[in-house]
C-alpha cells in the first residue's frame, strides 16, 4: 500500500489509467511480496518523469538554514577541499622533482658519451660520426663529397675532423646547455616549494606552480628548436662554430687573446659547419659559400649579381647549358653576413641523427608540463580565479 500512497501523489488522473493499472492499485492486497516489487517497478518505468523530478525536490528535507548559513558551509567545504588539495600538490612536487632529475642525467656528461651517426640519404655528401658528451661535441670525423668544395689531392672526400687537443675550444651545442641551465632552475623551485615556503599558502604554491610551468615549457621548447627559415636560424653565419678565440696567460700571467681551432686541420674559409638541435635530434648543416659579388667586393643585400668579367661570363655559360647548375636550395639566393663579408651559400646539405638521451628527455618534459599544467588548473579552480594557462591542455 506504501507503494501506491507514494505513487498517487504525482499520479495520472484515473481516467488516464489504463484498466489494468487501475484494477492492480485498487486491490493491491492480492500481490505477493514478489508481485508488489514487479509492481513497482512497472510504475517507475511507465510514470518516472513526474515521480523522479518530485523525489528530487522533496528528498533529502534541508534543515531550516539561512543564506548566511549556506555561504558559510559552502566557504567552510571549500577550504577543506583546498587543504586537501595543497596536501596532494606536496606529493605532486616530490614526483616532479624524481622527474627533473631524470632529465638532468639524460643530459649530464659522461664517460663515454653518445655516438651518432651523420649521413646523407640517397647521396654520398655527408658521411660521418659524432660524438656528444653533455653539451659538447668531444669527437667527430666527417666525410665530405661535395661538388663545390674539391677533395685534397689523392683523395676522395674531404674530411673534417675535430680537434681532441686540450688546448682547442669545446664545441658546445648552446641549446643542450640552455636546457640544462632550465632544469636545474625547476629542481631549485620544487626545492624551494618543499622545503622553504608555506606549504599552506596557497596564493605561494599557485606562484611556484607558474614558475615551474614556464620553466620546463621553455626547455622543452627549446629542445624542439625554432622553426625553420626563423631568425634563429640564421646564427651558423652570426656566430660561427669553427672560429673560436680563446683566452691565454703568457709568461706574465697577462691574458691575450689568440685565435684557436676547433677542427684539425682548419677547414678551408668558404666552408660552414653548423651544429644545432631540432625535434630532439642533433642537425648538420654543410655549407659551401662565395662572395655575394664575384667581383671581389661586398654586394649589399638585395643587390643583383655582377654583370662584368667572369661574372657574365658564367650566366652566358649556364643559359647555353655549359656552366654548373644553380644551387637546389632554399638559402640560394638569399645573402648573409658571415666574418664581415657578405655571401650567398653555393651548396647546403642537411643531415639530421636522431638522439635517443633526447628525444627520452624532451618525452619526460612533456608529461612533467603536463602534470604540472593539471596541478595548476586544479588549483586555480578550488581558489575561484580564472585560469589562464593553455586552452588546449587537457583535463
Amino acid at each position: 500500500m506504501r507503494a501506491r500512497e507514494y505513487f498517487n501523489a504525482g499520479w495520472k488522473s484515473s481516467r488516464q489509467r489504463t484498466g489494468r493499472e487501475r484494477r492492480l492499485t485498487a486491490h493491491p492486497g492480492h500481490l505477493s511480496d514478489a508481485g508488489k516489487v514487479r509492481l513497482l517497478v512497472e510504475l517507475v518505468e511507465r510514470h518516472s518523469t513526474q515521480t523522479f523530478i518530485m523525489s528530487t525536490i522533496l528528498w533529502p528535507p534541508l534543515p531550516d538554514t539561512t543564506a548566511v548559513d549556506l555561504a558559510q558551509r559552502a566557504e567552510e567545504t571549500r577550504q577543506g577541499e583546498l587543504s586537501w588539495l595543497l596536501d596532494a600538490l606536496q606529493e605532486t612536487l616530490s614526483s616532479l622533482k624524481s622527474g627533473l632529475e631524470d632529465c638532468s642525467a639524460l643530459l649530464a656528461p659522461r664517460e663515454q658519451g653518445s655516438t651518432l651517426v651523420v649521413s646523407s640519404h640517397r647521396s654520398e655528401a655527408v658521411k660521418g660520426t659524432i660524438t656528444r658528451n653533455g653539451s659538447n661535441i668531444t669527437k667527430g670525423d666527417v666525410h665530405l663529397r661535395l661538388a663545390s668544395l674539391p677533395p685534397p689531392r689523392g683523395q676522395t672526400s674531404y674530411k673534417l675532423s675535430i680537434s681532441t687537443q686540450p688546448s682547442a675550444p669545446a664545441l658546445q651545442l648552446k641549446q643542450i646547455a640552455e636546457v640544462r641551465t632550465l632544469i636545474n632552475s625547476s629542481l631549485d623551485v620544487v626545492d624551494a616549494t618543499t622545503w622553504t615556503g608555506d606549504k599552506g599558502d596557497a596564493n605561494f604554491i599557485s606562484g611556484q606552480l607558474t614558475l615551474l610551468h614556464e620553466n620546463i615549457r621553455d626547455a622543452k621548447a627549446v629542445l624542439k628548436g625554432p622553426p625553420a627559415a626563423s631568425d634563429s636560424d640564421r646564427s651558423w653565419a652570426s656566430d660561427p662554430l669553427d672560429d673560436k678565440v680563446r683566452k691565454h696567460f703568457d709568461s706574465t700571467h697577462r691574458p691575450r687573446l689568440m685565435q684557436s681551432q676547433i677542427f684539425d686541420p682548419p677547414p678551408p674559409p668558404n666552408l660552414s659547419f653548423h651544429l644545432s638541435i631540432s625535434d630532439a635530434a642533433l642537425l648538420l648543416h654543410i655549407r659551401t659559400l662565395e662572395p655575394a659579388s664575384h667581383t671581389g667586393t661586398s654586394t649589399p643585400l638585395g643587390s643583383g649579381p655582377s654583370f662584368s668579367g667572369f661574372g657574365l661570363r658564367d650566366r652566358l655559360a649556364h643559359a647555353l647549358g655549359a656552366g654548373p647548375r644553380a644551387p637546389a636550395h632554399d638559402e640560394a639566393e638569399d645573402v648573409f653576413s658571415y666574418r664581415s663579408t657578405d655571401v650567398r651559400v653555393k651548396e647546403k646539405v642537411r643531415v639530421e641523427s636522431q638522439d635517443p638521451s633526447l628525444i627520452s628527455a624532451m618525452a619526460k618534459l612533456a608529461a612533467l608540463e603536463h602534470t604540472v599544467e593539471l596541478g595548476r588548473r586544479a588549483l586555480n579552480v578550488v581558489m575561484g580565479k580564472e585560469y589562464e594557462g593553455d586552452d588546449h591542455a587537457d583535463v
